[in-house]
């Protein structure tokens, strides 16, 4: 039984900090009935990299929210009934790819070719997450 009382679109996106063989991936929890970014998480690709951003995102999502992904294996550690994995045809998480474009286009450390990249993970996350907060707030007060 899927939960219709908040709806959130999960994603991630790679980058990388201080050269390119060093691949540290976005992960994003969108509610995408105010567009808002509830939780964000900067690591590896793993299964464990998930659970650390789901334990970030608010109590009432994880309880009453139904999550939209791709097919990513990492997201297997949602719970059944809260969960729905589908490809990008079905528009289920069109929201959050916009946001990664978004994010790409106006936070130059994020651009796969680019001289402005991150040479320490600290000065990355929080890059990210000045980003976010910027964007929230422009969006709570509809700037």
């Amino acid at each position: 039984m899927l939960c219709e009382l908040y709806r959130c679109e999960a994603d991630e996106m790679w980058s990388f900090v201080g050269r390119k063989g060093n691949k540290q991936w976005l992960w994003l929890v969108m509610n995408t009935a105010n567009r808002q970014i509830v939780a964000f998480h900067v690591g590896g690709r793993g299964q464990e990299e998930a659970k650390l951003l789901f334990e970030k995102v608010p109590e009432v999502f994880r309880r009453n929210a139904t999550f939209f992904t791709d097919f990513w294996s990492g997201y297997h550690i949602l719970e059944e009934g809260r969960h729905v994995a589908a490809g990008k045809e079905k528009g289920y998480t069109n929201h959050i790819e916009r946001f990664n474009n978004t994010m790409r286009q106006r936070c130059s450390r994020l651009v796969r070719k680019t001289l402005a990249f991150s040479k320490k993970l600290e000065n990355h996350v929080g890059a990210i997450k000045y980003f976010i907060c910027h964007y929230n707030r422009c969006l709570a007060l509809h700037i």
